[in-house]
């Protein structure tokens, strides 16, 4: 589809969505609650086969709540391993190939991408999300809140959006359907997470693209920013109640991203610990962010909606490793490897959690791997959006109500794909220009510059320590084809070569 026909289709779904009068009369609540470069690692509920000293280390009673009342994902993916693209596939159920929005964004006339000798991006979507197809540079789309509010939906978003580049329509999540905007705009990073700081205001000489917006009551009362972001959650989900609403709440913490700041409730468990300041801050802002996630899950039970709330938890990409944080770089993901930014696990296996009390079973865990574009097509089926297959059938994503209810499946073979024609601008291992295709227990990574495919067996070597492709050839040119067809599929755009301006060729031997 170009991009005319995508938002066609999804003003179609909009157009349907609007006989809400017919909907079931309980519909379910949904929250999603969205982590900014939080780790698979990150946090007290183990997700992989056993306990490992990170797990041990981080105190999220908030996660464990979830996990223990819900379903714990271990093979959980960010679709991209930078946050916008994520943030975009959520927003529409399309893949980041698909989009163009590979990178995260920020003007619409500047390209992020790091520097690489022998490459350049593509002319990719610089803009981000848009509602309209008369934004140059954009991808259009009719999104996840604008289909809810459609079917009756109060649609709210708090914290980090960074759906859109400044001066676009998608810089202002409202214009992408969201009834209430608390603190979202172009950037993906808080200036400060300090209130006496103006979170970020207050900084001199600081570009003031990254100024957290609004928030100025809390900022008088002294509030750290993942509280104050919590706060005004709590009121924005009272107003809907009071309103009679369903609702959906997208609350996007700027937490844990740089720059880190000491969050003071927390910070003494861990400097007593002997943990460095650098990672205790960091610890910190990850107890702060599981805080508010508590207060989300009393205000529920309070409030007598437990029962018919879908919650999510989930992070836009892999956990920060390769700078910023405390002890040797590449390790903060472990056992995966590497960080945000890479092709490998550590840059796109994230924490995933759901809870539905009644609808899905307590304290299960699911090994089936899911993506984060699912999150738009089960939201809207959960919702029962009139007129939202048409929506969900051109996505990339697939519903997850099967795995959460324990009544079926998703294909164990599915393709998952993985498009980043950039340099993110840190070296570190598969922090390069890639492509990368998993299908069961298989990924194959295709970096751009040589070019040349890896293969592993994330069943057997979680941190891909082993590149098997010279070992099993006919399995390499299997999944290298695979990955050609996902790349054709969705129309993705390559990496370009600056010695003769042509893109990268696909892989599987088709130029």
């Amino acid at each position: 589809m170009n991009r005319r026909e995508l938002i066609l289709a999804g003003a179609a779904a909009l157009g349907g969505a609007a006989s809400a009068a017919a909907a079931p009369p309980r519909r379910p609540n949904i929250i999603l609650f969205m982590v900014d470069d939080m780790g698979w690692q990150d946090t007290s509920v183990p997700l992989w086969e056993r306990e490992t000293p990170f797990n041990g280390l981080y105190r999220t009673p908030g996660m464990e709540r979830l996990a223990s009342g819900g379903m714990a994902f271990t093979n959980a993916y960010a679709a991209g391993p930078v946050c916008t693209p994520t943030r975009v596939s959520m927003m529409t159920g399309w893949c980041p190939a698909r989009t163009h929005v590979t990178n995260w964004t920020l003007r619409p006339d500047a390209d992020t991408s790091g520097k690489h000798p022998g490459l350049l991006p593509p002319a990719w979507n610089l803009g981000g999300l848009s509602n309209s197809a008369e934004t140059p540079g954009a991808c259009a789309a009719a999104a996840l809140p604008a289909l809810l509010r459609g079917a009756g939906y109060r649609t709210i978003h708090v914290g980090k959006a960074h759906f859109g580049a400044i001066g676009t329509p998608g810089a202002e999540p409202r214009n992408l359907g969201f009834d209430v905007n608390i603190a979202g705009h172009a950037a993906g990073a808080p200036g400060s997470y300090l209130a006496q700081e103006a979170y970020g205001r207050a900084l001199a000489g600081k570009d003031r693209a990254w100024d957290v917006p609004g928030l100025e009551k809390h900022i008088g009362a002294g509030t750290f920013l993942t509280e104050a972001l919590t706060q005004e959650a709590i009121a924005a989900v009272d107003g809907a109640i009071a309103d009679g609403k369903p609702f959906f709440l997208n609350m996007a913490h700027y937490a844990v991203h740089v720059p880190f700041a000491p969050d003071e409730r927390f910070m003494g468990r861990y400097t007593r610990a002997g943990v460095n300041r650098t990672e205790a801050m960091y610890a910190s802002l990850l107890e702060g962010m599981d805080k508010s996630l508590c207060d989300l899950l009393d205000l529920l039970d309070r409030r007598g909606i437990a029962d018919n709330t879908l919650v999510v938890f989930a992070s836009d990409n892999g956990g920060l490793s390769a700078h910023g944080r405390g002890g040797r770089p590449h390790t903060h993901n472990t056992p995966l490897n590497s960080g945000k930014g890479s092709a490998y696990e550590g840059g796109v296996r994230v924490p995933m959690l759901a809870r539905w009390p009644g609808k899905v079973a307590a304290g299960k865990r699911c090994h089936t791997p899911v993506i984060t574009q699912d999150l738009f097509a089960t939201f809207l089926r959960a919702a029962g959006a009139r007129g939202s297959s048409d929506a969900v059938r051109a996505g990339d994503g697939r519903d997850m109500a099967p795995l959460l209810r324990g009544t079926g499946s998703l294909p164990a073979s599915r393709p998952l794909l993985w498009h980043y024609p950039h340099v993110w601008g840190v070296a570190g291992p598969g922090i390069h220009p890639y492509s990368a295709v998993r299908s069961g227990d298989w990924k194959l990574v295709y970096f751009h510059a040589e070019p040349r495919c890896e293969l592993f067996n994330l069943a057997e070597d979680i941190g891909e320590s082993r590149d098997l492709s010279a070992a099993d050839p006919r399995r390499t040119r299997r999944m290298a084809e695979l990955l050609r067809h996902e790349l054709e599929r969705t129309g993705a755009q390559m990496s370009v070569r600056r010695s003769d301006g042509r893109p990268v060729p696909l892989p599987g031997g088709r130029a």
